[in-house]
């Protein structure tokens, strides 16, 4: 028993230390290769980030990808006007930093943060989190996108609270520049600052947000 007691404490001793420092994001994975889940990882990749895209079958990620090779192209014709060689370098460097899969219990090993950009209900984003939380590391951030849904609602499916917040990001992603850093009253001050920063390494312009009191902006 005090073996236990002792392992026990250590144990939340560790988890203590690891939430006080905040997470370097480097590694995402993307659940839901839609509109939104699509334009967010074409982000994240084209900003360095190491991204798997996961949605339900082969056939969706390939439209994905389709999509987010698309919006590269068009994304570097600005970027690199004069210079086709330069634009061609900047879509196979970004491509290369993203992978798909149609498991996300398989991919969530080694993620820093997972987003979920999937349908608008409830019942089926719980059950989502709550299988993913078996999975994810300790440290792993959960983070949502909806616009209509309570936070702290789906954040309870879940056994880190405090490293579940929301990543409310605007149509087209890849343009829009505002995104929604949503902080529930369980939400540790750690993992709302690991989201701004990883929100700036994208290049948007973070807004802080206390539970989902600016979804209304969403339109």
């Amino acid at each position: 028993m005090a073996s236990a007691s002792r392992q026990l404490l250590a144990r939340c001793m560790s988890t203590s230390a690891a939430s006080a420092k905040k997470l370097a994001i480097k590694h995402v994975t993307v659940i839901g290769g839609g509109l939104m889940g699509a334009g967010i990882a074409q982000v994240a990749a084209a900003t360095g980030h190491t991204v798997v895209l996961v949605d339900q079958t082969d056939d969706l990620l390939k439209k994905s990808s389709k999509s987010i090779e698309d919006g590269l192209k068009r994304v570097t014709k600005k970027m690199f006007a004069d210079k086709p060689e330069a634009a061609s370098q900047f879509i196979a460097k970004t491509l290369s930093n993203f992978s798909t899969s149609t498991d996300p219990a398989a991919v969530v090993h080694s993620t820093d943060l997972v987003v979920e950009a999937i349908v608008e209900n409830l019942e089926v984003k719980n059950e989502l989190f709550k299988r993913l939380d078996k999975f994810a590391p300790e440290h792993t951030i959960f983070a949502s996108n909806t616009s209509s849904l309570p936070i702290t609602d789906i954040a309870n499916s879940t056994t880190r609270q405090d490293r579940f917040g929301g990543l409310h990001f605007f149509n087209p992603v890849p343009m829009m520049k505002l995104v929604e850093v949503i902080k529930t009253p369980m939400t540790s001050q750690t993992t709302f600052d690991s989201l701004m920063d990883f929100s700036k390494a994208l290049g948007k312009t973070p807004v802080s947000c206390q539970v989902n009191c600016c979804a209304f902006m969403s339109g």
